[in-house]
């Protein structure tokens, strides 16, 4: 849910800014971009999105290694659940190479372009969105990798009784 949440955040701190730029009733808030001037407040508020976004993607990518390391740990490693085990361990190998490497690469290529004319586009730009797409087709997959996971596990073991009426052994 961590995961889903974020593919709304990030987005949505970005759209707010032009959204209040264009339409707040605050007068406070109007005072301040009209005294600053509109394209200058929305680049600083557009670094805050950004930096809020990188600080909530690098905790969120450090508590899924740690629910990732726990539930491998917790987790049986027999049986039906030894699936569900191996996904848990893929999930959580990506949420290590999400902190470890794109988080990092993000970040600072991010910071980079913090304040840079998008008119013509930076050369980084361009590695900036593929990491962004890589990153997000990762995440996509851990999330594919922790719903398939659950999915066996909440079909639980087989109940001895059916297991025995399914080898051929009568009910007493």
């Amino acid at each position: 849910m961590g995961s889903l949440m974020m593919f709304v955040i990030a987005p949505t701190n970005f759209r707010l800014i032009d959204e209040l730029l264009a339409s707040s009733s605050n007068a406070s808030f109007r005072g301040i971009v009209e005294s600053a001037g509109a394209t200058p407040a929305r680049e600083l508020l557009r670094y805050l999105a950004s930096e809020l976004n990188r600080t909530f993607f690098f905790r969120w990518n450090v508590a899924q290694v740690l629910l990732g390391v726990t539930t491998l740990w917790l987790l049986p490693r027999t049986g039906r659940s030894r699936s569900a085990w191996w996904l848990a361990l893929a999930a959580t190998a990506i949420a290590v190479s999400l902190l470890g490497l794109f988080t990092p690469l993000i970040t600072s290529l991010g910071r980079g372009l913090d304040f840079v004319p998008r008119s013509p586009p930076p050369p980084e730009l361009g590695r900036f969105q593929l990491l962004h797409v890589g990153y997000t087709a990762l995440e996509l997959v851990k999330v594919g990798c922790v719903g398939a996971a659950l999915y066996l596990q909440g079909r639980g073991e087989p109940s001895a009784s059916r297991a025995l009426t399914a080898s051929g052994a009568q009910r007493v």
